[in-house]
């Protein structure tokens, strides 16, 4: 009966600390945590170097502006990117594909390289550093 009444006793203890350790961090959460946006890159730059987002860039959704580099797969046959906006909606393309008005072309180790209308070059890397070329 001893070996109940200790079992019994034990057993509130582990339990009754775990429900005031519950309790505790309870009282934490009205702490207001500030966020980063993963997009926003270094707000000095734009995230872009050497190239500046028209109005144009601005209203496009499509635009390669509004997308970060994430993934790129390089295989014998087919060749993937993947670009995530910043509400998280991924897209995923392979060479030949358009986003918007420009063509993914080629892919290197860590960048995708698109072809303008303009046959210029659109450049990104997983810095999200964007960059325009004549060629490549």
């Amino acid at each position: 009966m001893n070996f109940f009444r200790i079992l019994l006793i034990l057993f509130f203890l582990v339990f009754g600390n775990s429900v005031l350790a519950d309790n505790h961090d309870s009282q934490n959460q009205d702490e207001e945590v500030p966020l980063n946006d993963p997009f926003a890159g270094s707000e000095a730059s734009s995230g872009s170097s050497g190239t500046s987002m028209t109005v144009e860039d601005q209203e496009d959704e499509n635009s390669l502006f509004k997308f970060k580099l994430v993934g790129l797969i390089s295989g014998k046959e087919n060749s993937y990117i993947s670009l995530v906006d910043s509400g998280g909606e991924v897209k995923t393309l392979t060479i030949g594909q358009y986003l918007g008005k420009i063509k993914l072309i080629d892919l290197r180790l860590s960048e995708a390289i698109f072809e303008k209308e303009d046959k210029s070059y659109m450049i990104i890397d997983f810095n999200n550093s964007i960059r325009e070329t004549n060629e490549y």
